[in-house]
């Protein structure tokens, strides 16, 4: 990949794989159709979206895998979801490229990320309302 950073989703797609590269154009697109309000946005040289100012998820292309970020660690209801992928402590999930993309999993990992944003808006809320 380019050394310099990329400025949009389409400069960085442009210096992967063609294989790399559609499967990241069809993870880009179920994320915008699942949340069409969202921002789009390069962070730390790879793609991310961003809703109502917050971060939701990063996702980046590799060699044998794609990688998203942030994804819920230690939590029960994405325990099953997550014995089939490597996972790491630091909270990202690893997709084999040889294997089938799970889309519906993707999206459930930015249905929890929305709702952990909400939350801390929600606390950050209420704390400045209690100075």
């Amino acid at each position: 990949m380019n050394p310099t950073k990329p400025a949009n989703f389409k400069q960085y797609v442009s210096e992967l794989p063609s294989t790399t590269q559609k499967i990241l154009k069809q993870i880009r697109a179920s994320i915008l159709k699942f949340i069409p309000g969202a921002e789009e946005v390069i962070s730390y040289g790879i793609p991310a979206f961003k809703l109502n100012g917050r971060f939701v998820i990063y996702f980046a292309g590799y060699k044998k895998h794609i990688g998203v970020y942030p994804v819920p660690k230690a939590n029960k209801a994405f325990e099953k979801d997550f014995s089939f992928y490597k996972t790491s402590g630091k909270g990202s999930i690893q997709f084999p490229l040889d294997k089938p993309i799970p889309f519906d999993l993707i999206n459930k990992i930015v249905a929890f990320r929305i709702a952990e944003n909400v939350k801390k808006d929600s606390i950050k809320e209420m704390d400045s309302k209690k100075k």
